[in-house]
């Protein structure tokens, strides 16, 4: 798979005047979409010595086997690493077979229990498959972390423990919140960045990516390449994305999750159950069309254009992505009969806030059914259908969003469900 180069925001002023079309081009497909790019002096620097010496420049992500799946918002980095990977830089795609035994504390307002290697080499097993249908594997570098974590031992643990200090771990916001209120921090916790610092300097990488929940792992990488005599990587944050319920990081444990390896209708229809607001920023992150194209979009939608149609454009290249034009042009297809077919001209119309909510909860609310486990029957025997997508999970959470629901052969709802 070939992904078009990703062009930079028109600009009134020349962002990096005296640069060859070629680092221009970089640096444009580099910003794209991304959160922070530090430094970017550094980068252009290093993209101007690759392009002198015809020296690939090594770009790093790690991702840990904390789940057996990999979903669509991981794909925001891998993207953007298949970009660079298209420029001809080498590309490393890291498994975190031993950080994942530490359990990184990103984000987090409690101490998350360790994975055992028996769980981490299950997933792992998978990721790379997986990352396969977004990276060119024939030109990607696979590496394990345990394969220079494992050989420090207590020795090497503490000399790279006494190249950082607890001050400046403490300055992470995650584990300030937590100290501040009390909250236990294992030791353990304090060695996770440590050890994702340690991989670049093993890997010596001159560009890490992670989402802007990793920017302070990433910044200990530089931090110790300095230490260990390596020029600094420079890094790369990605914003994170929603989930299908708008509101909280995707994860497969919140249940708001595509998977990328889903099939083509399910993960069409999923595509096109998120809010219309939400929309525009899976363009932003997942779409590969020219920014002008969806700005465009977006004002014809804001000028009156049904939203949908901008959402089932978006779906369509998603699905085919990782399906393939045809199952792509066969599950729009599908979607597009059954929501049509059987609908009454005029049907009630449902105002509901508390997005995101259950399939339960929302049916009951909307009156097509009397009780939530009323609801919950039905789902078990197919009788619900969302745009005209039988629901197959009890434990569907919806976004905000517009939703035709259909309850059984003559029950229907419009529903505008709002936060």
């Amino acid at each position: 798979m070939s992904l078009p180069a990703a062009p930079s925001a028109p600009s009134t002023t020349d962002p990096a005047p005296g640069l060859s079309d070629g680092v221009r081009e970089a640096l444009a497909v580099t910003r794209r979409g991304c959160d922070e790019l530090l430094p970017e002096a550094d980068w252009i620097r290093k993209l101007v010595r690759a392009e002198n010496t015809g020296k690939p420049l090594r770009i790093k992500l790690g991702l840990d086997p904390t789940a057996p799946d990999i979903h669509i918002g991981h794909t925001v980095v891998l993207n953007k690493l298949r970009q660079l990977q298209d420029l001809g830089h080498t590309v490393i795609f890291l498994i975190g077979d031993f950080t994942s035994m530490i359990g990184d504390p990103s984000g987090r307002n409690a101490t998350r229990p360790p994975l055992t290697r028996e769980q981490i080499a299950a997933n792992a097993r998978t990721y790379y498959r997986q990352a396969s249908l977004v990276l060119d594997p024939e030109k990607t570098e696979i590496r394990y972390n345990s394969e220079w974590s494992d050989p420090l031992g207590a020795r090497g643990m503490i000399e790279l423990a006494a190249k950082y200090t607890l001050a400046r771990m403490l300055e992470r916001d995650d584990f300030t919140e937590r100290f501040k209120a009390g909250n236990p921090i294992s030791v353990h916790e304090l060695l996770y960045p440590l050890m994702q610092g340690y991989d670049s300097v093993a890997l010596r990488s001159d560009l890490e990516l992670g989402g802007t929940d990793q920017k302070f792992n990433l910044l200990v990488g530089r931090s110790l390449q300095t230490e260990y005599g390596q020029e600094p990587q420079c890094i790369l944050t990605m914003p994170l994305l929603e989930g299908l319920d708008g509101v909280v990081k995707m994860s497969k444990s919140k249940g708001n999750y595509i998977g990328i390896t889903e099939e083509a209708n399910t993960m069409f229809a999923k595509v096109l159950s998120i809010s219309d607001v939400q929309m525009w920023k899976w363009f932003t992150l997942l779409s590969f069309r020219p920014e002008a194209e969806i700005a465009a979009l977006r004002r014809e939608v804001e000028g009156g254009r049904n939203p949908k149609d901008a959402k089932v454009l978006l779906a369509h290249e998603i699905t085919a992505r990782f399906h393939g034009a045809a199952a792509a042009g066969a599950a729009e297809q599908d979607f597009q009969r059954r929501a049509a077919g059987g609908v009454p001209d005029e049907i009630p119309e449902v105002a509901l806030a508390g997005a995101p909510l259950s399939i339960g909860s929302l049916l009951k609310r909307a009156g097509l059914v009397p009780s939530t486990s009323e609801a919950l029957r039905l789902v078990d025997q197919g009788g619900v259908r969302i745009d005209g997508t039988v629901v197959a999970d009890k434990g569907l959470k919806l976004g905000a969003g517009h939703f035709v629901v259909q309850v059984g052969k003559r029950k229907f709802a419009r529903v505008t469900l709002s936060a």
